[in-house]
């Protein structure tokens, strides 16, 4: 019960005058538009808007703010029809909610974060874990129903408000067991025990080597690129050889797989390429008397060439350190100019599935097998986003993308997030839509609790009927 004049816990309704009313406004995208021309105010937007007529193809209601239903069997919160070239269109709006969901996170680094499968902790919970890495990346899943509502109630919480502020473009600060403490937030640097990630690696040891093998010829003898997962040997390696760069002798640890790559040369850790030597020497056995000389060049490098060292074999064929040469120095420069900047990707991932779709038709299978056949388009907050294939509907979306804040939750605990489904009203009222509940965009534009952004450019406008 909430009492009159408040808000309930989750601080998205609240009791006005005995009518339990949402409190956050109703989020519309207006479709961005060229030469930055003005875009309509209304609302509760500031502006002198005179009530003239807004072009209803370039406004799309998003499920931000629009509150839920429950029961489900009730119509969405917002059934919204509008012609678009010529096209009668329809879009269910709601604010779903979700127990199943959770977050990809993707953080841009070669440094080692952790075994894959440990626990992921905020506040000292478990939230999720480390999942399989990417190329140049470290991957996280974070929350899931587990997580949200099978073990204590301290962790459901703990769970619910990662995955809000992450959503919602915060940092969360994470541990991993056995492993590193994390600062990661959308779209921002991650930093990994305490230190700011600048580039992303340009690649594997054996594809720097593939890249780069032409500005090293000339002037280095050998090259190796150490990676904790491939290192890469210029004088072995194809494009060595390709630019008929004669063998050096060297001796690389670990086990060799084809010509100029080889695996498991360290263990994983935050040091050169992402393994946990401080010497890239350690790599390195003795080498062969019979082909290494006196005065061999030897560059050594990780794959962000942050980290660099170049040596020269002395007359017992022992590499001893010297000056990087001039030449060379513009190589490593444009290693590290090819590293992208380091970043942190999260996307929502949840099942719309459930008894959320009554609320579109009194068939609910019918939506899922509509959303599978791409004639109903999915959104979140009007953001794109990819629906897997195979049963329900699960789908996953940048939160990036989506509308600043358009994420709650509930003390269930689980996540609120804004969904639309767009069709032609002709297959609306064939998959049993509520035809009853359809109105008019004019009408909830009408609103006084109806607040306007722009869409972002990269978004492709939601509304569109299909080709």
């Amino acid at each position: 019960m909430i009492k009159p004049g408040r808000t309930g816990s989750c601080d998205r309704y609240g009791n006005t005058d005995g009518v339990l009313v949402r409190m956050d406004p109703l989020i519309v995208l207006e479709r961005a538009r060229e030469h930055g021309a003005a875009l309509v105010p209304f609302g509760v937007r500031e502006g002198d808007w005179e009530g003239e007529l807004v072009p209803t193809d370039d406004v799309f209601v998003t499920g931000a703010g629009s509150g839920t239903t429950y029961p489900d069997y009730k119509p969405a919160p917002f059934i919204v029809s509008a012609k678009v070239e010529g096209v009668d269109m329809v879009t269910v709006v709601t604010e779903a909610i979700f127990s199943y969901c959770g977050v990809n996170v993707k953080i841009d680094t070669d440094r080692h974060i952790g075994p894959e499968q440990q626990v992921v902790r905020a506040q000292g919970e478990a939230v999720g874990h480390v999942t399989t890495g990417q190329y140049g990346s470290q991957m996280l899943s974070l929350g899931g129903v587990n997580h949200l509502t099978g073990g204590s109630k301290r962790e459901g919480l703990v769970t619910m408000r990662t995955l809000l502020a992450l959503c919602n473009g915060e940092a969360v600060d994470l541990t991993v067991d056995e492993g590193s403490s994390l600062t990661v937030q959308a779209g921002a640097a991650p930093i990994i025990n305490g230190v700011e990630e600048e580039r992303m690696r340009v690649g594997c040891g054996s594809a720097t080597i593939g890249m780069f093998a032409r500005q090293w010829f000339e002037h280095v003898d050998e090259v190796v690129v150490v990676d904790d997962h491939i290192t890469g040997v210029l004088s072995e390696h194809q494009a060595g050889r390709y630019l008929d760069i004669k063998p050096t002798g060297i001796n690389v640890k670990g086990r060799r797989s084809t010509p100029g790559r080889y695996f498991n040369v360290a263990n994983p850790g935050t040091s050169w390429g992402g393994t946990d030597i401080e010497d890239p020497l350690q790599i390195l056995g003795g080498w062969d008397p019979k082909v290494a000389y006196p005065g061999l060049r030897l560059l050594m490098i990780g794959t962000t060439g942050e980290h660099h060292a170049y040596f020269v074999l002395d007359d017992a064929l022992r590499p001893v350190s010297a000056d990087l040469p001039e030449d060379l120095r513009e190589s490593v420069e444009r290693i590290q100019d090819n590293c992208e900047p380091a970043t942190t990707s999260v996307l929502f991932v949840a099942g719309a599935g459930g008894s959320l779709r009554a609320g579109a038709t009194k068939n609910p299978v019918a939506l899922t097998r509509s959303v599978g056949e791409t004639i109903t388009r999915v959104t979140c907050g009007g953001a794109p986003v990819f629906v897997w294939p195979g049963g329900g509907i699960t789908f996953m979306v940048d939160v990036t993308k989506v509308p600043p804040g358009a994420f709650g939750y509930v003390p269930t605990p689980a996540i609120v997030a804004p969904l639309e489904f767009t069709m032609p009203l002709t297959d609306y009222a064939e998959l049993g839509g509520h035809l009853e509940a359809v109105v008019p965009i004019e009408q909830v534009l009408a609103r006084p609790d109806v607040r306007a952004l722009t869409s972002l450019p990269d978004n492709p406008w939601p509304i569109e009927p299909s080709a």
